[in-house]
């Protein structure tokens, strides 16, 4: 909701089979119609991610206070609670490794702290009607698929071409040759927009929508596959839980799981599994262990923990109902101390 004081704008990342599928970032201001995207051959949902944030805080400067939208914690946290912590220890994360998208990352601190107006992040469920993120996670779908498809050049901000380089992702990557120019520390031709046009006009948001639409309306279930996929900030297996070791993330997933937060839950993967357990009418109840507890942390408080999270089971279940877990991954994708 946009009022007199505060300007609100929507951000979303897309990536079609995640890692390493085509790409696309998108923001849309929430009065006025303002919009812009932009993508890649190749990329991850999280560049993409960072991408919308980055030129989101680039197309609002001012003094009026600026609340981003998004479904994405890790583009939060990337914002917001992991950057002291990795510019203190050198930009190296928890497990002395460097910090993945760092020069996405370092912009937008850059963007934040140089901005005269406030900036406020807020998380929103991806997904679940929500009208801007639906149409910013539709623009960037679209132009990750006309990206994909050749139809449109790669449009990222320089950091974002930096960051997508660097990354294992980078192979095949269609770079235009001006980037390519730019990149090797020749002129600049990017805009601070990351392009050398201005920013979508009405017509060309009503092109990208009829983009993503129609990619999935080729093969229902392959799209409803790609979807449940696409746009996941990808699940991370935890090793523990608030402050203890982090995660064991894959090439693509998280850098870190970062201090407890509220209000904050990943999203769009783990939310089509849910509508699709809620199809089905399965429920789950009765007691379960999830090891190493939060009392295994030097960082432990004493206060219980509210956590969201999904398990995989592969075992045999009885006529009852009843099923026997061993050592089941758990995903936690929410941490939030109880009050």
């Amino acid at each position: 909701m946009t009022n007199d004081k505060n300007l609100v704008v929507s951000t979303d990342g897309s990536a079609l089979s995640n890692p390493n599928g085509p790409m696309g970032w998108a923001w849309a201001d929430h009065q006025g119609g303002d919009a812009d995207a932009g993508g890649a051959s190749n990329g991850t949902n999280q560049i993409g991610e960072l991408c919308a944030v980055l030129q989101a805080l680039r197309a609002h400067p001012g003094e009026r206070p600026l609340v981003i939208e998004t479904d994405s914690q890790y583009a939060i946290n990337c914002s917001t609670t992991w950057v002291p912590g990795w510019r203190k220890k050198g930009w190296k994360n928890s497990q002395g490794k460097p910090v993945k998208n760092r020069p996405l990352i370092e912009a937008i601190d850059q963007a934040i702290q140089a901005r005269a107006g406030s900036v406020r992040f807020v998380w929103v469920k991806g997904h679940a009607g929500n009208t801007f993120n639906e149409k910013v996670d539709t623009l960037a779908r679209g132009y990750a698929t006309a990206a994909g498809k050749g139809d449109r050049e790669g449009c990222l901000p320089i950091e974002g071409w930096r960051s997508l380089l660097a990354s294992p992702y980078a192979k095949g990557t269609q770079v235009p040759p001006a980037v390519k120019e730019e990149l090797d520390a020749g002129p600049r031709v990017l805009d601070e927009l990351g392009r050398k046009k201005v920013r979508l006009d009405q017509e060309e948001q009503k092109d990208l929508a009829e983009t993503a639409v129609e990619s999935q309306a080729v093969d229902p279930e392959q799209a409803e596959s790609v979807e449940a996929t696409a746009d996941a900030d990808d699940d991370a297996k935890p090793e523990a839980i608030n402050g203890m070791p982090d995660p064991d993330l894959t090439d693509g997933q998280e850098d870190e799981l970062g201090p407890a937060f509220k209000g904050t839950s990943d999203a769009d993967a783990v939310d089509q599994e849910t509508k699709d357990s809620g199809a089905r009418g399965l429920r789950a109840s009765g007691r379960i262990r999830i090891t190493p507890p939060p009392s295994g942390s030097s960082m432990f408080t004493g206060q219980d923990l509210h956590i969201v999270g999904s398990i995989d089971i592969d075992a045999d279940i009885d006529p009852d109902g009843f099923v026997t877990i061993q050592e089941a991954p758990f995903r936690l994708h929410a941490i939030e101390v109880e009050d």
